[in-house]
């Protein structure tokens, strides 16, 4: 499949949101292993050329804005009604020309505004034209501003912005515009669908964490667990992967735990890394979802500001940890808004629970002159699933906490790119 996008960009500026949203769906379509071509005007400079724009996987095609050797200059024609310039249609016929010679091996055309906005109107005309030489192409006209309200008195050229287009799927990217969408161009709501836009958090994030995302999927779980320690059995790793794991069983949640661990001197690292993802495993995890850093190249520990990127990601912090003196990562997760849950019998984590309104769990612990050892009834499994239930509503229920996670988990490249993107290309 080769699908074509259509801007007519002049520039390339990333102060412009449409270049982002655009940028983002370049990155969908070629990771989907697409090929694509990306239709700007004549005037677009190649210097302006940056990130996803210069991927050697795009074809770069530059349509004319030339007409008798001058310029053309594109003219706001936002109304209903009225004159159109001399050389208007002979403008449109020349750029038609070049739409059908750059589409013609093209299975979709994506547009973006170009049936919108008053200034396209001489390139909306011109893919009306074009289209009648290009039978095979499907199209899909994003809209990405407030839709216009429907004129009651219309006359051509200036209705192309109020018209249906034959093979064409109208987008906006939310739901509340459908309506209004279908209105402007008086079609049925069912020729219509949304595309979000994205929030690629990921992109804006440090080597470091782009890294960890090649090798856990960061944007789509649904529980993401960090727990920076070091790789002792003071630490209890083991009890963290258990929740984690009883999450997942209990609530059927898409969980992933991720240990920023480096080495200590107690105990093997390999042999108790092995315990971990054992216990994890029996406790419901696949082995995809749990990860050691040290495993990834950071044999000495994960770099802190990564650590932080991390818990702006996450949304659940679980610290079982035997003994504390203070709990400096329970100050860390807190603060990028993660759900806490601690080790009540350990006196730090105690004081520091009660005062940020915790969720507390009771693991074996060392206190101020004796140690404690818990016991469970009727089983460690069936403790674990009981607040691996009440755990997980408690997320829910947090309104802030619900919609970090919903963002993150819906408005990424991937789920936008599987659920909504794609399937438009096949439909």
């Amino acid at each position: 499949m080769t699908v074509a996008i259509l801007t007519m960009f002049a520039g390339l500026s990333n102060t412009y949101s449409l270049v982002n949203v655009v940028a983002d769906q370049l990155k969908m379509l070629l990771d989907a292993q697409i090929k694509v071509k990306v239709l700007v005007s004549e005037t677009c400079p190649d210097r302006e050329r940056t990130g996803i724009f210069l991927d050697n996987r795009l074809e770069w095609v530059k349509i004319t804005n030339t007409l008798h050797g001058k310029p053309i200059e594109w003219r706001d024609y936002s109304n209903s009604t009225g004159d159109v310039h001399d050389t208007f249609f002979e403008e449109t016929d020349i750029i038609a020309e070049d739409f059908v010679r750059h589409l013609e091996d093209v299975d979709v055309c994506i547009l973006h505004d170009i049936l919108y906005q008053g200034w396209h109107l001489v390139h909306n005309i011109a893919i009306r034209k074009a289209q009648e030489k290009l039978p095979h192409v499907k199209f899909i006209a994003f809209t990405h501003s407030l839709p216009a309200n429907r004129p009651k008195e219309m006359q051509y050229p200036f209705s192309a912005r109020f018209s249906d287009m034959p093979h064409t799927k109208f987008v906006y990217p939310t739901y509340s515009g459908i309506p209004a969408l279908a209105k402007q161009y008086g079609i049925p709501e069912g020729k219509c669908a949304v595309v979000y836009n994205t929030l690629p958090l990921l992109e804006g994030m440090s080597k470091d964490i782009q890294k960890v995302a090649k090798h856990i999927d960061l944007m789509n779980a649904e529980v993401l667990i960090v727990y920076p320690a070091r790789l002792t059995v003071g630490k209890q790793f083991e009890k963290a992967a258990a929740l984690a794991g009883a999450i997942k069983t209990k609530a059927e949640k898409n969980t992933k735990i991720i240990f920023c661990d480096f080495p200590s001197a107690d105990i093997s690292s390999t042999l108790y890394k092995h315990l971990i993802r054992m216990e994890g495993m029996q406790y419901g995890l696949e082995r995809e979802d749990l990860l050691f850093t040290s495993d990834i190249g950071y044999s000495e520990g994960f770099p802190r500001q990564g650590v932080l990127e991390l818990f702006t990601l996450s949304n659940l912090f679980i610290c079982p940890s035997y003994s504390e003196s203070f709990g400096l990562t329970v100050l860390e997760a807190g603060s990028r808004g993660n759900f806490l849950v601690l080790n009540e019998a350990v006196p730090a984590l105690k004081e520091l629970g009660e005062r940020f309104g915790a969720y507390f769990m009771r693991w074996n612990a060392r206190n101020f002159g004796y140690d404690t050892k818990e016991e469970y009834h009727p089983s460690e499994k069936a403790y674990y699933e009981e607040h691996a239930g009440r755990i997980v509503n408690l997320m829910r229920e947090d309104r802030s906490l619900f919609a970090k996670t919903e963002i993150h988990t819906h408005y990424n490249l991937e789920w936008i790119s599987k659920n909504q993107l794609l399937p438009l290309l096949e439909d």
